[in-house]
């Protein structure tokens, strides 16, 4: 038994996915910045890394790629075309992630598929901590006394240890980058976390940084944050891992309302990032029993044709 003093917060449960010693709790309230200007997303007394970090940058003002007209059209042509909250279900649907203090015990990590290309265990994720359901299987938890994030992927407790495909550590307070052509927990070699959509931000009013999605094919290369890529394709119209998609300053957001509408607001503000091959244009957020799903299926009435690729750098080819 751990003292009182051990405060670890778990988020909603993804059904069928978690240790059965683990039972479903809806989250208490975090502290996530809310308001406008160069505020951004916390966790705790934690940052959800610095400002100048990529996450959290307005790209609102940054130009066009000059290929953008293609890079949408394509992905227009390999699957779904409508955005869609890639989370949702009262917690079946998302990504869980935990937050445990700076005394929690770490566990052993047997990396399975690319451990040279991981961070060596062992990570302070619980062994009954909730699994993002599907073929990922994400595990995530936030020290937030210390400030560091752990993410696995393709994660398995096994006994008294985690077996995982892949996984990595980040300084929530630092920008660096992973080593270039290393993946981490997610395809595109960036972290998960801060591209969730957090219910608390959502319910403050505002989202101050940049989320994760996923399109249906990419190509073999990537851009600045991300460092590394996930395909063979060498279509130059492919998007690349960690391309930035914004939403036209145009479109019209008078129609939406309540969740719908902050995430909107932040896809024209700080726009989304191309992590990982999945169906095109799902924006990934945290598992959580409070989303509205009448209200994020607004969602799905935005076209992809209405974003934009903003030019935030070369694509690095394999």
């Amino acid at each position: 038994m751990r003292s009182g003093r051990v405060r670890r917060t778990w988020v909603v449960l993804v059904v069928g996915f978690v240790a059965a010693a683990c039972a479903p709790v809806s989250p208490p309230p975090s502290t996530p910045t809310s308001g406008t200007g160069d505020q951004i997303g916390s966790l705790g007394s934690c940052p959800v890394f610095p400002a100048d970090n990529a996450w959290n940058t307005d790209v609102s003002s940054l130009p066009v790629r000059s290929d953008s007209t293609a890079i949408i059209d394509q992905v227009l042509a390999d699957g779904p075309g409508f955005l869609h909250a890639d989370f949702g279900g009262g917690g079946a649907y998302g990504i869980p992630y935990v937050t445990v203090p700076g005394t929690e015990a770490k566990v052993p990590i047997d990396f399975t598929l690319y451990p040279d290309e991981s961070d060596p265990g062992p990570y302070p994720i619980p062994l009954g901590a909730p699994i993002e359901g599907g073929s990922d299987r994400h595990a995530i938890a936030v020290d937030t006394d210390n400030c560091q994030l752990y993410e696995l992927y393709d994660a398995t407790p096994t006994g008294d240890h985690w077996d995982a495909g892949s996984g990595a550590t980040w300084n929530l307070r630092s920008d660096a980058l992973r080593p270039a052509g290393w993946t981490s927990a997610d395809a595109a070699g960036l972290p998960i976390f801060p591209g969730l959509a957090r219910y608390d931000e959502v319910a403050g009013g505002a989202i101050h940084h940049a989320l994760r999605f996923t399109v249906n094919r990419t190509q073999a290369g990537y851009v600045a944050p991300a460092r590394h890529f996930a395909s063979s394709d060498t279509n130059p119209d492919e998007p690349a891992m960690g391309m930035r998609f914004r939403l036209k300053a145009s479109f019209d957001l008078s129609p939406y309302h309540g969740e719908a509408l902050v995430i909107l607001q932040a896809l024209k503000t700080y726009g989304m990032i191309v992590a990982d091959n999945g169906t095109n244009f799902y924006i990934s957020g945290a598992a959580d029993s409070r989303w509205d799903d009448t209200d994020l299926n607004q969602l799905k009435s935005v076209p992809g044709s209405d974003f934009e690729v903003v030019n935030t750098g070369p694509v690095t080819t394999g």
